[in-house]
């Protein structure tokens, strides 16, 4: 990433915060809010804009989280720009409507406070629920830091919007790792995003001059044909994500690699794969064991809807061993990444060893004690030493 920001200020913020002043700074119409730890500071920030009259919006405070993303719908319906909040069981409770927002094409921009999913009850981080919630038709991003969270709402807006995408955007933040952790944040002045993110003019909102059907029924003769718009939907995003990263680096000058980034991969033997803040620990590991000489990598995954399957289908040429951090597991296989990045490398002519670890569950430190183990795994694996395709790290025996 780089930060050679025109003008605005910085902020001591966390990442929650950052993600009110995102949204503020993207001037949605309409707020839908229903609070839950660890997501609550989001909507609280809101609150606090709209009372002192520096946020100009409709800030509905609603029954439930699906309350929440049916005003959010209503809203978006009628041609205003949206925003919610979310995390974990709220998220789950949203289920049903995610699947009307996106195969309705409204480009909604959530937050979702990643945390685990009970039983038994718990209000720390992994990424259990949103992966749960992949195949809902909503393109996922994961972010490191509040820096990034607070810039990732800004594209999500200019992504949802565009019109060869029309679909929503979750911008996923590791519960209380980063929704609770503080850090000088770069606000960008409001000058600045208008000139990057126009005013909403939706072009799939209730018209009386031009009547449409929204949410009707579609028969076994055309049903497959809507999945299938939406599916191309998705692989355009591709292209999109990388044009509007770009075109938000040359502006801001923070860029962020679209939907992957590398770290140190150039001439790496094994690499590590992961989503979200595991990947900042990983960074200082990866610089560690550089100057001991071991050729490591980083991959962070920064897309996990759409999916990136070129790119893993591309990298599996390049090294021999790769490491996939999951913080959620599919119970009864292994994790949903890992699966997802397998499927990709078994279409590539050379496929590295892969092995999935299981981490951070419900908040679990990832250490960097941690996080060496998993790369000296991996050259134990290509050295010949036998290992579990699919481990838990850091279990209590």
């Amino acid at each position: 990433m780089n930060n050679k920001s025109k003008s605005g200020h910085l902020d001591f913020l966390n990442g929650d915060e950052a993600v009110a002043y995102g949204a503020r700074l993207c001037r949605p119409h309409v707020i839908a809010v229903y609070p839950i730890t660890p997501q609550t500071i989001v909507v609280e920030k809101i609150a606090e804009f709209v009372a002192n009259n520096e946020m100009t919006c409709e800030y509905i405070h609603v029954e439930s989280e699906h309350s929440a993303m049916c005003a959010a719908m209503g809203a978006s319906l009628v041609g205003a720009r949206a925003f919610t909040a979310t995390s974990s069981q709220g998220l789950a409770y949203m289920h049903e409507m995610l699947h009307y927002v996106s195969g309705s094409r409204f480009p909604i921009v959530m937050m979702n406070a990643n945390r685990t999913l009970a039983a038994p009850w718990n209000i720390f981080g992994d990424q259990r629920d949103s992966l749960s919630q992949r195949d809902t038709g909503w393109i996922q991003a994961y972010v490191e830091n509040g820096q990034e969270a607070l810039d990732m709402i800004i594209q999500a807006y200019a992504l949802a919007e565009d019109d060869r995408v029309y679909t929503p955007v979750m911008v996923n933040l590791d519960g209380f790792v980063n929704t609770h952790t503080f850090e000088l944040v770069h606000i960008p002045t409001q000058e600045e995003v208008d000139a990057f993110l126009p005013p909403f003019k939706s072009k799939n909102a209730v018209d009386f001059h031009h009547p449409r059907s929204f949410c009707m029924t579609a028969s076994t003769e055309w049903n497959m044909e809507f999945r299938y718009q939406q599916q191309e939907a998705m692989d355009r995003a591709k292209g999109v994500i990388a044009e509007v990263d770009k075109r938000f680096g040359d502006h801001f000058g923070r860029y962020y690699g679209g939907m992957v980034e590398e770290i140190r991969c150039e001439d790496a033997e094994v690499v590590l794969v992961g989503m979200g803040s595991v990947v900042g620990t990983s960074r200082i590991v990866v610089d560690r064991l550089r100057e001991k000489g071991l050729k490591v990598g980083l991959v962070k995954l920064r897309f996990y809807r759409p999916f990136p399957r070129e790119y893993f289908k591309g990298l599996s040429g390049r090294v021999k061993a790769m490491g996939v951090i999951d913080r959620d597991i599919s119970f009864g296989y292994e994790g949903a990444v890992a699966s997802d990045i397998k499927s990709a490398l078994a279409s590539a002519g050379v496929v590295p060893k892969v092995i999935n670890y299981i981490a951070g569950i419900a908040g679990r430190d990832i250490t960097k004690e941690n996080i060496e183990g998993m790369y000296e795994k991996l050259f134990s694996f290509i050295q010949g030493k036998e290992e579990k395709e699919m481990q838990f790290i850091g279990l209590r025996w």
